[in-house]
């Protein structure tokens, strides 16, 4: 009886740990070989991108919904001071492309629209590359995964095929070839779809983050720009009425 309880567990299969069916995953690591390793790096890899991708891509980081319509009632009669565009620059990508714009103004408040624009432009790109961070590392993965369990699965079958001997088939060699083939596309397989979900959701994310930014970014320049108008329209007002009374008192003849 006890022989034959030891030769069931010697006879088990890879990874069954006892007879209440628990699977231990080192068993499983075991059985799976050393092609398994490539498959567990990107793992791990893959998860701490999407962790810190979605703590990175939340609304509140990025673009703020009422942050735009704040900016514009603050900017209507004035452009705000220093203080108040750094903490602007510190609140989101968003605000960071808002201050950009605001900045050039205080620096130059004459300046032409097209350049305005180019400031809004470039902001706009440093954003977006700060949105993108860690996406193609995480793409690279999902298209890596199913490719090293497939390397897995050729290195199960050079064990099956190595199993066959001028006396027959080993039995342990082909049951450790079919482990390694299996467990390697199985775990390739788990890698790989998660990881491309998340791939095409943070980029439908970012793109809808771009459009929210070129749409406040536009706003806030026609605001700017407008602004610039009526002051330059306004100056040459004020200058005439500035000189006029000063024609008016150059024109009166002394009396006698």
């Amino acid at each position: 009886m006890l022989g034959d309880a030891g030769s069931t567990r010697h006879n088990a299969p890879p990874g069954w740990s006892g007879p209440n069916g628990g699977i231990a995953l080192f068993s499983i690591i075991q059985a799976a070989g050393w092609p398994i390793w490539p498959l567990l790096l990107c793992s791990v890899v893959a998860l701490a991108l999407i962790i810190e991708r979605l703590v990175s891509l939340r609304a509140s980081r990025v673009a703020p919904e009422s942050l735009i319509e704040e900016v514009l009632g603050v900017t209507q009669f004035q452009i705000p001071s220093g203080d108040v565009v750094n903490k602007l620059a510190e609140n989101s990508l968003l605000g960071q492309v808002l201050a950009s714009g605001l900045r050039a103004v205080q620096t130059d408040a004459r300046l032409p629209e097209p350049r305005l624009r180019q400031v809004f432009e470039l902001a706009g790109r440093h954003a977006i590359h700060q949105m993108e961070r860690y996406l193609n590392t995480l793409g690279t993965v999902a298209a890596a995964a199913p490719l090293l369990g497939l390397l897995g699965t050729v290195v199960g079958m050079i064990e099956i095929f190595g199993s066959q001997g001028p006396t027959g088939n080993n039995p342990t060699l082909l049951a450790h070839g079919i482990s390694i083939a299996l467990y390697n596309t199985a775990f390739g397989l788990i890698v790989a779809i998660p990881s491309l979900m998340f791939y095409r959701y943070f980029r439908g994310r970012v793109e809808g983050y771009v459009i929210d930014m070129e749409q406040a970014s536009e706003r806030l320049l026609n605001q700017l720009t407008s602004r610039q108008s009526g002051a330059s329209a306004a100056a040459p007002v004020a200058a005439a009425a500035a000189a006029a009374p000063a024609s008016r008192s150059a024109g009166k003849v002394p009396s006698k």
